[in-house]
C-alpha cells in the first residue's frame, strides 16, 4: 500500500548506471574508472535540475561501498548496498549546502573527514547546491578538498557553476550534465505507464515532455498529475486542459486563418484565446512552428518559419513590460499575414529579370560572326535561292523543307546588328530623357556599324542641337555601353541639306565669278589712281577697298579666301580616319556642326565666330563680337589699368 503511494519520481528513481536516463557519457565514464580503480578524490557534477546529479551520486558512492567494489556493477544484495538504497548508510554524508552553509557547518564537516569510516572502505560526503555556500565556508574548504585523506571522497552537486570559485573547480573533475532530449522523456514515460497499467496517447505523452523542458522529474511529476486528473487515460484534451495550453487542432485552425489572410477568422481566435496566459500561448506556437519545421511542411518554408519566429520573439518582449495579452496576440496574427505579403529578394530579382526584355544579340552575335565570314562564297553561289523569303510567302511550308536548309540557316539570316543596337539606344535616351530621346531619334539616321565605327546622319538644328550637344555625355556613355567601348563615332552630312545646297550651288557660283570681276577692277583703278595722282594715292585706296569690302559683304566671304585650302585640310584627309569622341569636337559632330564633305565654303564656316552669313553684325551682343587688336589700348578699363600698375618714379633726398 505504500509502495503504491509513492510518487512516480521517487518510485522510478535510478539504482543503477544503466538506468540513468540521457546521461550515457557520464554513466560510461564513471563505470570504467570504477573498474579500472582510476578514481579522484573529488567530483563535481553540475546540469539543469532533475537531470540526474544527485541520483548519480548516489549511484557512485553505493559502487565505492559495496563489498565486491569498487565496481560499476554494484550486487544490490550485500550489506552496504541496502543500507545506500535506503539512505542510512553511516559512512556516506550527505549535506544541503543550501540550509547548511555557513563556515561552522564546513568546520563540522572537515572535522568528520580526520576520522576513519566506520563500516565501508571509504567516507563519502555528498554536498547537493555547493553553489550556496559562502565565500568563507568555500575558502575553509579548499585545503580539504585539495588534499584529503585517502579514505575521503567529496561528491559536489550544483545547478550553477558559475557561480564557484575558480580554485574550487580546479581540484575537482567536472561532469556536465546535459538537457535530457523529448524523445528520450517520452520513451521513458512510456514504460512507466505500461509498469502502472495505465491508458495514454503518445500526443499527450509528448506534450507533457515538451512541458518538463528537459528536466525529467519536472515531467514525472507532471504524469502524475495527468494520471490522477485523466482517471487513468491520460489523452491530449485533458493534458491541455490540465496544464492550460492550447490544443494542437487549435493553433492548426489558427496558422490556416493566416495563411488564408482571414481577419474575421483571426479575431475569432483572438477571442477565444483570452482564457489562456498569452506568454505560454507564444511558447506554444513556437513549439507548433518547430514541429512543422521537422515534419518539412511545404506550406511552411524556411523563410516564412524565419519571420514568424522573429514576429513571435519579439511578442515576448512586449511581455515583459506587462501588455496586454489579447492586443499582442492580435498585432502578432497581423503581422504574420503581412509577412506573407513580403516577396523574398530571389523572387522579386526571378520576376524582375522576366519582365526585362532580354537583347538577342548574346545569341546571334558570337554565332554569326564566323560563318559570315567562311561562308561567303557559298552565299554567292546560292544567291538564285531566296530561303527566307519563301517561308515567310509561304508560312504553311512543311517542315522536311526546312531540315534541308537548316545546315546554311546563318548566311542567309544577315540581321543588322547595328540596327539593333541604334534601336537600343534610342530606347535608352528615351528612358533617360523623353526631350533628348526624341530630339535624337528625329534628327540622327543610323547608316552602318562595322569594325567597331558607328556611322550615322545629323539633320540637327536649332533648340534639338542644342539638347544634344549639351547631352553629348549621356549619348557617349550609352554608345560605349551598348555597342562597345572601343566604339568610335563616323558622322555624314545632312542628306536633305545637301539637296538644297545643290540647287543653291549654282547662284553662288555666279556670284563668286561677279565679285572676282569687281575685284579686278577695283585693283585696275586702284593701279591706275596710283600713277596719275601721287598725292591723292591714299583716299583712292580707300575707296577702292570699301568697294571691294561691300561687294564681299554681300556675298559670302569664305568663298573667296584662298588661304583657307592651304590651312584647311581636304576631304579625303578628313574621310581617311574616323572621328574620335573627344572633347566638344564629339558633341559638334552629334549636333550636326561639322560637315563631312570637301566643300570649301564649308569648311570654312568653322570659322566664322561673328559676322557671319545671314547673321546682322549690329544685332549681335559685346560678347559674340570680334575684338579688334588695334583698339584694345583705348579700352576704359585698360586706360584705369594703365593708372594703377604704372610705375613711378619717386626721388627722396634725405637731410644731413
Amino acid at each position: 500500500m505504500k509502495q503504491n503511494s509513492e510518487v512516480l519520481a521517487l518510485k522510478y528513481r535510478p539504482k543503477r548506471f544503466e538506468d540513468l536516463i540521457g546521461q550515457e557519457t557520464i554513466a560510461q565514464t564513471l563505470s570504467l574508472a570504477l573498474d579500472s580503480t582510476r578514481l579522484s578524490h573529488a567530483y563535481l557534477f553540475s546540469g539543469l535540475r532533475g537531470s540526474g546529479k544527485t541520483s548519480t551520486a548516489r549511484i557512485f558512492a553505493k559502487a565505492l561501498m559495496c563489498e565486491h567494489g569498487p565496481t560499476s556493477k554494484p550486487c544490490d544484495t550485500c550489506e552496504h548496498c541496502n543500507m545506500a538504497n535506503d539512505a542510512r548508510h553511516i559512512d556516506i554524508i550527505e549535506m544541503d549546502a543550501a540550509s547548511s552553509r555557513k563556515i561552522d557547518d564546513i568546520r563540522d564537516l572537515i572535522e568528520h573527514t580526520k576520522y576513519k569510516p566506520a563500516t565501508a572502505r571509504f567516507k563519502i560526503f555528498i554536498i547537493d547546491e555547493v553553489h550556496m555556500l559562502t565565500k568563507e565556508a568555500f575558502n575553509a574548504l579548499l585545503k580539504t578538498l585539495e588534499e584529503p585523506p585517502p579514505f575521503v571522497k567529496f561528491i559536489l552537486a550544483t545547478t550553477d557553476p558559475l557561480k564557484l570559485p575558480a580554485t574550487i573547480l580546479s581540484r575537482t573533475q567536472h561532469f556536465r550534465f546535459k538537457k535530457i532530449s523529448t524523445v528520450n522523456i517520452i520513451n521513458h514515460l512510456s514504460h512507466i505507464m505500461h509498469l502502472e497499467n495505465v491508458e495514454y496517447q503518445n500526443e499527450a505523452l509528448e506534450i507533457l515532455a515538451r512541458s518538463g523542458s528537459g528536466s525529467l522529474r519536472d515531467t514525472l511529476t507532471l504524469l502524475d498529475q495527468a494520471i490522477i486528473f485523466s482517471k487513468h487515460f491520460v489523452d491530449v484534451q485533458t493534458v491541455t486542459d490540465m496544464l492550460g495550453l492550447i490544443d494542437p487542432e487549435f493553433i492548426n485552425a489558427i496558422f490556416q486563418s493566416i495563411f488564408e489572410k482571414d481577419q474575421a477568422g483571426i479575431i475569432k481566435h483572438v477571442k477565444e484565446l483570452e482564457d489562456y496566459e498569452g506568454e505560454m500561448v507564444v511558447d506554444e506556437l513556437i513549439a507548433y512552428l518547430k514541429e512543422r519545421l521537422y515534419l518539412q511542411d511545404p506550406l511552411y518554408s524556411t523563410m516564412i518559419l524565419e519571420r514568424f519566429f522573429r514576429i513571435l520573439s519579439d511578442a515576448k518582449s512586449l511581455f515583459s513590460i506587462n501588455a496586454d495579452g489579447s492586443f499582442v496576440l492580435s498585432l502578432v496574427f497581423f503581422k504574420m499575414v503581412e509577412a506573407l505579403r513580403i516577396k523574398e529578394v530571389d523572387q522579386m530579382i526571378e520576376e524582375l529579370e522576366a519582365q526585362m526584355q532580354r537583347p538577342e544579340i548574346n545569341i546571334t552575335a558570337p554565332v554569326q560572326a564566323a560563318p559570315l565570314e567562311v561562308k561567303v562564297p557559298l552565299e554567292q553561289a546560292e544567291e538564285p535561292i531566296p530561303v527566307p523569303q519563301v517561308e515567310k510567302e509561304t508560312p504553311s511550308e512543311p517542315t522536311p523543307i526546312q531540315e534541308k536548309v537548316a545546315p546554311t540557316p546563318e548566311p542567309v539570316a544577315k540581321p543588322d546588328i547595328g540596327l539593333q543596337y541604334f534601336e537600343k539606344l534610342v530606347g535608352d535616351l528615351n528612358d533617360r530623357s523623353a526631350e533628348l530621346g526624341l530630339c535624337f531619334s528625329e534628327n540622327i539616321f543610323y547608316k552602318s556599324f562595322e569594325d567597331n565605327l558607328l556611322t550615322w546622319e545629323s539633320c540637327a538644328q536649332g533648340e534639338c542641337k542644342d539638347k544634344l550637344r549639351h547631352g553629348w555625355g549621356v549619348i557617349n556613355h550609352f554608345v560605349k555601353d551598348i555597342f562597345g567601348f572601343e566604339t568610335k563615332i563616323k558622322n555624314l552630312s545632312c542628306s536633305k541639306q545637301a539637296e538644297s545646297e545643290v540647287s543653291s550651288g549654282k547662284q553662288t557660283q555666279g556670284e563668286a565669278s561677279s565679285v572676282k570681276q569687281d575685284m579686278a577692277v577695283g585693283e585696275t583703278d586702284v593701279s591706275s589712281v596710283g600713277r596719275t595722282n601721287v598725292s591723292d594715292s591714299g583716299n583712292t585706296k580707300d575707296m577702292a577697298l570699301n568697294n571691294i569690302s561691300n561687294t564681299l559683304n554681300q556675298t559670302n566671304v569664305s568663298q573667296v579666301v584662298p588661304s583657307a585650302e592651304q590651312t584647311q585640310p581636304s576631304y579625303e584627309q578628313m574621310q581617311a580616319q574616323p572621328i574620335e569622341e573627344t572633347g566638344s569636337m564629339v558633341a559638334e559632330i552629334v549636333a550636326g556642326d561639322v560637315p563631312q564633305n570637301s566643300d570649301e565654303d564649308a569648311i570654312q564656316d568653322l570659322s566664322c565666330v561673328s559676322g557671319c552669313e545671314g547673321v546682322d553684325a549690329s544685332t549681335l551682343d559685346e560678347a559674340s563680337k570680334e575684338i579688334d587688336a588695334s583698339t584694345i589700348m583705348d579700352e576704359p578699363m585698360i586706360k584705369k589699368a594703365q593708372e594703377m600698375f604704372e610705375a613711378t618714379k619717386i626721388t627722396i633726398q634725405s637731410k644731413v
